[in-house]
């Protein structure tokens, strides 16, 4: 995977997260311009040649060190490591898009560490959505030697290969000449963004962790970003899409075990009121329905509205995906360096990823309200033609348990829900007297993923019986499990 400060996707980051993707440099050239911007200026510069927050009117000087000493406070239950990874990756990409004015020696110990399992050491707790200041000091102090590296050696399909061969090709110019971004791991030898090229080390990952020692005037601006959490809401974005793919699959299966109409999801339906979401979600439920006749006029709005709620909830995640994107490319640094100059503002603030991921929270209840619905119908012998609770006996309560458990996820969903952004926080004596919450939005979008899931597992597993014969009372924790897995196929 190429990273150039330009084109990352959530996609990419859930891939070089979980998947093992190698990464490669495709060009310093911005991170060396934004350093030496900064290495000619002379005036204050803040987090540079200032203290920070409520400090950044004293003069200091050599302090850059300590403030990352400082800023180590991680607590609550670790991160697992494919989402340090996934950190990583976003902020190499960032310290690409230029602007940070760091050492542009990092972005290859990064790439470095990526590429060979190294991950910091994490935790969940210590941000506000105004940067990662705990995580990103921890990834610091562990490239400067200070703390110790996580590291898990990549797994088969992301090792490099035989001797003299690699996992990914190793880019040159045309004519044979090095790659743009010839870098060197901590061994010494030259590679491409964090390859090594002896053979030997092709076979074995070298276990010499990444370093670089961190000049004072470089603390400041590395941990000035919010990396963790937008690879967190990069990564949630990406399996929330599968899972909301997957949930007109489940609706599918629905409207099939009621014979519902397949009428309000006529093209003609679609176009007079133009929602995107609306009328991808209408069009691939039409293709996936034999469109046979049905004897109701009308059915409930679990089948009726089934487009309008579950495309909102498609148009929500596409913004969020957008502004994630956005987010995932852009110099969110303070100060930027650039012009010449070092510009001091709140790019590093996420307010539109918080309002943004708030938002799909929301739409993602209303989606797996309209899913409860469906379930209570599968439930109804007006609808399915079966007994009650599509038991094989008068009496029997059948499936009727997925009610409580579909009922209990979604009570779950809603608490996700709650919006972060009502909220505000004023920290260092009122320096900073304002936070958006997007790490907690992320956080949250993040656990909405098996709620959302269970509820659609139960719909699933209801119409499955809806459409064959019913079955004896017997538990369903194993019917249950093999739904959650259709599901997972598509995660």
């Amino acid at each position: 995977m190429e990273l150039d400060g330009a084109g990352l996707t959530c996609a990419k980051v859930h891939q070089a997260g979980y998947d093992g993707a190698r990464v490669t440099i495709a060009s310093l050239d911005r991170a060396r311009a934004a350093w030496a911007v900064a290495q000619g200026l002379t005036g204050p510069v803040y987090g540079r040649s200032t203290g920070v927050g409520a400090n950044r009117d004293v003069v200091m000087e050599g302090a850059g060190l300590d403030l990352l000493r400082s800023h180590v406070c991680g607590a609550g239950p670790p991160i697992e490591p494919a989402r340090a990874r996934a950190m990583l990756v976003v902020r190499l990409n960032q310290l690409l898009a230029g602007g940070s004015g760091v050492d542009p020696a990092v972005c290859r110990a990064l790439a470095y560490a990526i590429n060979h399992g190294y991950t910091p050491p994490l935790r969940t707790y210590g941000a506000i959505g105004t940067g990662d200041l705990t995580a990103l000091a921890t990834t610091a102090l562990c490239l400067h030697g200070e703390l110790p590296w996580h590291h898990e050696p990549p797994t088969p399909s992301t090792q490099p290969g035989p001797a003299g061969t690699s996992a990914l090709p190793e880019p040159v110019r045309p004519g044979g000449e090095p790659g743009p971004a010839e870098l060197t791991h901590p061994g010494g030898e030259s590679g491409h963004a964090g390859f090594v090229r002896s053979g030997e080390e092709r076979r074995h990952p070298p276990s010499e962790p990444p370093h670089h020692a961190f000049a004072s005037g470089d603390a400041l601006p590395f941990i000035s970003s919010g990396a963790a959490t937008l690879a967190d809401a990069a990564i949630a974005c990406h399996r929330l899409r599968r899972l909301l793919d997957a949930a007109v699959d489940v609706a599918a299966l629905s409207f099939t075990a009621v014979d519902a109409s397949a009428e309000p999801l006529a093209a003609v339906v679609q176009e007079a009121r133009p929602h995107p979401g609306q009328a991808v979600v209408a069009a691939r439920l039409r293709g996936l329905l034999a469109h046979e006749p049905t004897t109701r006029v009308q059915d409930p709005y679990g089948y009726r509205a089934f487009a309008q709620v579950h495309g909102a909830a498609m148009d929500a995640l596409d913004r969020a995906t957008t502004t994630v994107e956005i987010d995932l490319n852009a110099s969110t640094e303070n100060p930027l360096f650039a012009d010449g100059l070092a510009w001091h503002n709140g790019n590093f603030h996420a307010a539109p990823v918080a309002l943004a991921l708030d938002a799909l929270r929301a739409a993602l209840v209303q989606t797996a309200q309209l899913s409860t619905a469906r379930l209570a119908t599968l439930m109804d012998p007006a609808y399915t033609g079966h007994l009650p609770f599509l038991a094989d006996r008068p009496g029997a309560s059948g499936v009727l348990i997925l009610e409580y458990v579909a009922q209990d996820a979604l009570a779950e969903l809603r608490h996700l829900a709650n919006p972060v952004t009502t909220g505000t926080a004023v920290i260092s004596r009122s320096a900073e007297d304002h936070a958006g919450f997007a790490t907690q939005a992320a956080r949250h979008a993040l656990r909405c993923l098996e709620p959302l899931e269970l509820v659609l597992a139960c719909e699933r597993t209801a119409a499955a019986r809806a459409l064959h014969a019913s079955a004896p009372d017997r538990p369903l924790t194993a019917d249950l499990e093999t739904s959650r897995q259709a599901l997972a196929r598509h995660l």
